[in-house]
């Protein structure tokens, strides 16, 4: 299959932020024939910048449904051979989905970096990272990093406190050149996570939020009450606190209520309404969670920031709208991002 000429211009520019070139190792993972032309566009594109380059197309284990359900269970478990070569490369392009996965984390720790690669060639070029962008996503990391308590509160009736400082701050800016980094493209912020007993308050969806693994927005208020790091209750009277009643019952796991990964975005380039018409069965929907100025809200596992909760049941569910502080001074404020040197150009 020859590999599309606009793709493969479009991957190597990507690859060139992360320092692909002579002298390096490139591995691509695939699963089946999901992102078969993905797969050759980069092997093409990584052969071109003089790397040498291999490609390990697994057979899917889990029937393709999209990602709901499915965090951290991959047809790479169990595998050592392909883990092992994986291990072996300078750079993997994740093609499959590791992340939250126990084999994402053992290749990183090994100090190969990786890229994850899902979204449709429409988001990756719109989306497209740059040194600016990297630039204030490290400004609030550094932010982030340096926060004690972080307040979340809205118009709807948000009001919640993080209790920061038990994990580290990971950084999302679509590319990666440094040993051992996971990031995604396309992305743009940052997150954390609190100690496993301090969050507390409520958390209230209204309308025009967005539950990503269900790919909707809400419609009818949705209520989370939060106690020591745990939703205790959730209320509402619409279909979609019903979903996600039933979808975190479903699991029978005490660690789906855990709440995990706080943060803001910062990409200006993201559209609110794309998850509209996103494809969920190609798709997570980065325009929500990098959505500028957003808030991005997240129950379950907490194991990519090296917590012990490895539940497959993950809710992200970015807010519009809210106030955040970081030990009283305001990073976000009614969805705008304050800080000067957190301000996309423009804004």
């Amino acid at each position: 299959m020859a590999a599309d000429a606009a793709m493969v211009s479009l991957f190597k520019a990507e690859l060139e932020l992360c320092k692909v070139g002579p002298g390096q190792t490139m591995a691509v993972l695939s699963e089946g024939e999901v992102r078969a032309d993905y797969a050759q566009a980069f092997l093409t594109a990584g052969q071109q910048l003089g790397a040498t380059t291999f490609h390990i197309n697994l057979p899917p284990k889990l029937q393709f449904g999209g990602f709901a359900g499915n965090m951290g269970k991959t047809s790479l478990a169990g595998n050592r051979p392909a883990i092992e070569a994986l291990k072996g490369a300078d750079i993997v392009i994740d093609l499959m989905f590791l992340l939250f996965s126990e084999e994402q984390l053992e290749i990183t720790n090994s100090g190969t970096r990786m890229l994850l690669v899902l979204e449709p060639v429409e988001v990756l070029t719109r989306m497209f990272p740059n040194a600016e962008l990297r630039r204030r996503v490290e400004v609030g990391a550094s932010l982030l990093k340096n926060g004690k308590v972080m307040r979340i509160t809205s118009p709807h009736g948000t009001d919640v406190t993080y209790r920061l400082g038990a994990y580290p701050v990971m950084t999302e800016y679509g590319f990666t050149d440094s040993p051992g980094r996971w990031d995604h493209w396309p992305s743009g912020f940052m997150f954390t996570g609190a100690h496993d007993d301090g969050v507390n308050g409520q958390v209230v969806m209204g309308p025009g939020d967005i539950i990503c693994a269900f790919r909707r927005y809400v419609e009818s208020p949705v209520k989370f009450t939060i106690e020591k790091g745990y939703v205790t209750n959730v209320e509402g009277t619409g279909l979609e606190a019903s979903l996600i009643r039933n979808y975190m019952k479903s699991f029978n796991d005490k660690r789906a209520y855990a709440i995990s990964h706080i943060g803001w975005g910062l990409n200006d380039r993201a559209d609110w309404h794309h998850m509209a018409v996103a494809d969920p069965q190609k798709e997570i929907g980065m325009d929500a969670l990098a959505y500028y100025g957003n808030v991005l809200f997240s129950t379950g596992p907490n194991s990519e920031l090296g917590g012990t909760n490895d539940t497959p049941c993950h809710l992200d569910m970015p807010l519009r709208g809210c106030t955040l502080t970081l030990d009283g001074e305001l990073i976000v404020k009614d969805g705008e991002v304050v800080p000067k040197e957190l301000r996309a150009p423009g804004r």
